[in-house]
């Protein structure tokens, strides 16, 4: 059987574990697995698969990216993208395994609809996947914003400063409440639970009247500029691909210069990007994506298609590929309630 893998999306460190766990298993009962390079680019321009070995494999389950590459690529512009995927899959391969977030499962919904051969993998840092626990990548960005915020602790302390941190996340705010959470964040601003910039500065006022001469507000990327007192463009969407990168909206400054322009606080501002896709993952992350890939693997064998692989409690699971291709995965108000209860 030749199966393909490809990564889509943007990059998040545990994607070659998740690579690693189904080409092992593949080699293992004798079947090929062929690598599809730069996610959907590969299908849809030139067949751009070639042969893994376990050479590929060997070490990688520790290496962030990933070693096919990705990329965000639309479909539907031009037009006529996801049929040139589908003869692609046709003529080169038996089955194709996608691992990517919404906008990659919501691609491999439609293929399997149309009848391919196709099973979903869950990643995104952001973790906005609707109907799982765990999507890879997350586990490790809020490794990175937690730490980060133990860095930024000491000189926020010494220099008696207001600390923003921006995280990504896109129109959710998973990585800042989960990594400020951890972090001990002095306050944590997402897009689920808006505040407006009278909350943010008496609360930073009643922190100094306490005798608490600094503060950290992590703030998520995708907040809307308009509650906070700035104007939102009109052409902001949540899609993903195609959509506007929330991060060049640059909130964290924002925020910055508004409590700036109040007066009686020096204020930083330390915006993360993409040091949160970096570098090796978790072992959580490492572990995981390892089991999505081989609960992936096991619906590839069995002839199981238009499934994924997702995570409830400590179980993996397939669940048919609609179960993520709509909707979005929010903070929820308990979860909120408790990184509140610190603030």
């Amino acid at each position: 059987m030749r199966i393909g893998v490809l990564t889509a999306g943007g990059d998040a460190p545990g994607l070659n574990a998740a690579i690693r766990s189904i080409g092992i298993m593949a080699f293992r009962d004798g079947h090929e697995l062929i690598g599809i390079e730069n996610g959907w680019a590969g299908l849809a321009n030139d067949f751009a698969g070639r042969d893994l070995t376990p050479n590929d494999l060997s070490g990688i389950v520790g290496q962030g990216g990933t070693l096919l590459g990705t990329a965000r690529y639309d479909l539907d512009s031009p037009e006529g993208g996801r049929l040139h995927v589908l003869k692609a899959i046709d003529e080169h391969l038996d089955v194709l395994v996608a691992i990517g977030g919404d906008g990659t499962q919501r691609i491999s919904y439609w293929l399997a609809e149309c009848g391919a051969p196709v099973v979903g993998v869950p990643k995104t840092l952001d973790n906005d996947l609707i109907g799982t626990d765990y999507c890879i990548g997350f586990d490790t960005a809020v490794s990175i914003v937690a730490e980060s915020l133990d860095r930024l602790y000491t000189t926020a302390a010494s220099h008696h400063r207001v600390m923003i941190v921006e995280t990504m996340g896109r129109a959710t705010g998973w990585v800042a409440a989960m990594g400020g959470l951890a972090g001990g964040a002095d306050l944590i601003v997402i897009p689920e639970f808006p505040m407006t910039m009278d909350e943010i500065i008496a609360h930073l006022v009643k922190r100094r009247t306490s005798r608490s001469a600094f503060s950290i507000v992590v703030v998520a990327e995708g907040i809307n500029l308009g509650t906070v007192g700035g104007v939102e463009s009109s052409e902001i969407t949540s899609g993903g691909i195609g959509g506007v990168r929330l991060a060049t909206r640059g909130v964290g400054h924002f925020v910055a210069s508004k409590i700036d322009e109040y007066g009686g606080f020096e204020v930083r501002t330390t915006v993360l990007g993409h040091l949160q896709r970096g570098g090796s993952p978790t072992a959580y992350d490492r572990i995981w994506a390892t089991r999505v890939g081989a609960c992936a693997y096991d619906a590839v064998v069995a002839g199981k298609y238009g499934v994924i692989p997702l995570v409830r409690g400590n179980d993996v699971t397939l669940e048919p590929l609609s179960t993520v291709a709509t909707g979005q995965r929010h903070v929820p108000r308990e979860l909120y309630e408790l990184c509140s209860a610190f603030f």
